[in-house]
């Protein structure tokens, strides 16, 4: 008994098939092309947004000099200007999450953290999973996300006792260094 012939295979009878002709359909673009119209990409009726408060040197009153008693107070700086955010992100939650540890002072909070955080930190009660237990906190890679240009919001996973909790905060530029002014401790 013979084999039969592989369909694909080409046989001495067989006649070559018919070439098909291929037809251009042009399709309209979705978006305009560089040599259309501009179209504008911001409703020029919408005012455009406020930029957010941020303190600065006080405005001098027209006519007077400029003292350095009225320039003191707090002045918002550039990220140019700041030191590397995911370090300072590392040591204001390690400090901190040593702190409700109960493994350090409270007040080396102080100076990391704005005046409402710090209070909100010595008036509340620290989550039970820090202050319970001897297990070491380990805090997981610092990952940071800088939205506006002096804003940095950095997080991280701190694991305890074969457990994990979100840590957060959104960290300000002011006076040349990062100060946590939102902390969040899940």
């Amino acid at each position: 008994m013979t084999a039969p012939a592989h369909p694909a295979a080409p046989t001495a009878s067989a006649e070559p098939a018919p070439l098909r002709t291929l037809r251009l359909t042009l399709v309209p673009a979705l978006h305009p092309t560089l040599d259309g119209p501009a179209v504008p990409l911001v409703d020029p009726s919408t005012p455009p947004p406020r930029p957010p408060h941020r303190p600065g040197p006080r405005p001098t009153p027209p006519g007077q000099r400029r003292t350095p008693v009225d320039a003191f107070g707090p002045a918002w700086s550039v990220r140019a200007d700041l030191p590397d955010p995911r370090a300072a992100g590392r040591l204001l939650l390690t400090t901190t999450l040593e702190a409700l540890a109960g493994r350090r002072p409270l007040s080396q909070v102080q100076r990391l953290t704005s005046p409402g955080v710090h209070a909100a930190l010595t008036q509340g009660r620290p989550p039970a999973w820090c202050r319970e237990g001897t297990a070491p906190l380990v805090l997981g890679p610092v990952h940071v996300c800088e939205p506006v240009d002096g804003v940095a919001e950095v997080s991280a996973v701190a694991r305890r006792a074969g457990r994990a909790h979100a840590v957060a905060a959104r960290l300000e530029g002011v006076d040349g260094r990062w100060r946590c002014t939102a902390l969040t401790i899940g």
